[in-house]
């Protein structure tokens, strides 16, 4: 099977001041082609820790691409680098100054500076690669069995010149080999569990293979297969698709690209229903998550941030009596929340979230992570209690799907 290595050059990556967004976009890609990734490196601007590594990679994979470092500086080492690895020239190529780098400065209005020229560095005989987004063309070469891929950093650049000029030579390279990936989303089980579960199948597999991975208060379980087409692929992901089901489907809520607030939002349009929410320590983060989706309007009326127990008692009529008795984070004072935002919105449910986030806060009797979420709907109301691990971020996140998956619940009940 064709592998590729994926090495991202910068030290703005390893000090954390920029992601390294290209590895999951390039294996995405990549996967897509049949082409499988076997390693992902980031170095920073260091010549001798690059070409060690790339030497490293040519042990192990045909395909090498390299993101980063084609810059016009000193520090952007990466032509030098491959140049160094496989003992080839690096010659100056007026035709690729002149077609390649002059004509982004003359589109800006600008005159590029003496530096600029290192742009048009090539090694040995590699073939440029256009980059009318920027002043660094790519380049791709061919040495001694391996197919070197140089893109820039910025992904603004380096994404249409992977569409442009990449892919079709990674096409060719791959043949008519495609890996097709189907993914389960589940929610309420965890990894430990699932992995009891399907010990069989992990035990036996070849092709198509299950990969899980535990997100957020999350299960997901990707599987892939590798065929001659992409139709032949998807053929050998069905029954093990079935099976799973079979096992595990009262824990799954979507499939492939969808998220769990995708799911509720469909489903309360699909029904034509409204919805609002009273959120204590999540702080609006439950009704953030649905607006960020396009056309939340059609089914979210608005929300109530109840940090304190005034607003609780004064904007949804929580009582006194309820807070004293049993604390503002109780399955009692949950359950008025979510019947006060209802009533005071006019929808068809209303939503509440109260807990301890921590990491102060809790008591003998109600620790942090101690978490009540509930429902008020057409068939009455339904709360929920969990203590979740984790810190502050990871409680209120997990707080919040909670009340998204029992929403759900309630709505394909």
């Amino acid at each position: 099977m064709l592998s590729a290595e994926l090495i991202a050059v910068g030290t703005e990556i390893l000090l954390g001041q920029i992601d390294n967004t290209h590895a999951r976009y390039l294996s995405d890609e990549l996967a897509k082609l049949g082409v499988s990734v076997y390693l992902h490196t980031t170095v920073g601007d260091n010549i001798d820790r690059l070409t060690s590594i790339i030497k490293q990679a040519m042990l192990r994979s045909r395909i090498i691409i390299l993101t980063g470092g084609l810059g016009p500086t000193g520090d952007d080492v990466t032509r030098d680098a491959v140049s160094d690895v496989c003992k080839l020239p690096l010659q100056f190529s007026a035709n690729a100054y002149e077609n390649h780098v002059l004509p982004y400065f003359c589109q800006i209005g600008k005159q590029p500076s003496d530096t600029n020229r290192r742009q048009a560095l090539r090694v040995g005989d590699a073939e440029f690669l256009p980059n009318p987004r920027g002043t660094a063309p790519g380049q791709y070469l061919r040495h001694d069995g391996h197919h070197f891929f140089l893109l820039p950093g910025p992904p603004l650049e380096m994404r249409p010149m992977f569409e442009e000029s990449v892919r079709s030579r990674l096409e060719i390279l791959a043949g008519s080999a495609v890996i097709h990936s189907r993914v389960l989303h589940l929610y309420g089980i965890g990894e430990s569990d699932v992995e009891t579960m399907l010990q069989d199948l992990y035990q036996t597999q070849t092709n198509p293979t299950i990969a899980p991975l535990a997100t957020e208060g999350e299960m997901v379980l990707r599987l892939t297969a590798r065929a001659a087409v992409r139709e032949e692929a998807k053929a050998l992901i069905t029954p093990l698709e079935k099976e799973l089901m079979k096992r595990l489907g009262s824990y799954v809520y979507g499939f492939d690209d969808v998220s769990l607030v995708q799911v509720v939002f469909r489903e309360l349009l699909g029904r034509s229903k409204r919805v609002s929410f009273a959120e204590s320590c999540t702080g609006g983060l439950l009704s953030s998550m649905l607006v960020d989706l396009p056309g939340s309007s059609k089914v979210f009326e608005g929300a109530i941030v109840s940090y304190s127990d005034t607003v609780k008692k004064y904007a949804l009529g929580v009582s006194d009596t309820l807070l004293e008795r049993h604390g503002a984070v109780s399955e009692e004072v949950a359950k008025a929340m979510a019947e006060g935002v209802r009533s005071a919105l006019h929808t068809d449910y209303g939503v509440s979230i109260t807990g301890i986030a921590g990491p102060g806060g809790a008591t003998e009797d109600k620790p942090v992570g101690l978490v009540y979420v509930a429902v008020d709907g057409e068939s009455g109301v339904k709360v929920m209690r969990r203590v979740f691990p984790g810190n502050r971020t990871q409680i209120r996140i997990r707080s919040a799907k909670l009340a998204l998956h029992l929403l759900l619940q309630e709505l394909t009940r």
